[in-house]
């Protein structure tokens, strides 16, 4: 499910937590019903501070994709992966958003990052290169 945090990132380590977790969700790598790992195994698993996941796995919580059951642990709820797809589309959107305006800031037309699209896009899905 989660594989790694970026300290480095501009993104505050609880919000990569949360993305990736929505991100898992939405993709069916983790189902209604499916425990998440605790806060002490993630918190180890990724070298962080368990506080910090602690306050990832709360607005998960918050936004009803996880909940607590007393003494068995953290686990997706009926609803979660409904709110994980919407909440996909807007990081994804955000993304999106600031890769634009990086572009347009560095002087690419919009031809040429649409062909950046067009090339990576491919790689990302496990197909052979474009051809260009």
């Amino acid at each position: 499910m989660l594989t790694r945090v970026s300290p480095d990132s501009t993104v505050p380590i609880y919000e990569q937590i949360l993305a990736q977790v929505v991100f898992a969700v939405a993709a069916g790598d983790l189902a209604a019903g499916d425990a998440v790992p605790s806060v002490r195994e993630l918190a180890l698993r990724l070298l962080v501070n368990a506080n910090t996941v602690s306050r990832a796995y709360q607005e998960l919580e918050r936004l009803g994709v996880v909940e607590a059951r007393r003494g068995v642990g953290m686990f997706v709820t009926d609803g979660g992966p409904k709110v994980c797809r919407e909440r996909r589309k807007v990081l994804v959107r955000d993304r999106v958003r600031e890769t634009v305006r990086e572009a347009a800031a560095a002087g690419l037309a919009l031809d040429e990052l649409q062909h950046l699209v067009n090339d990576e896009w491919p790689r990302r899905n496990g197909h052979a290169k474009s051809a260009r």
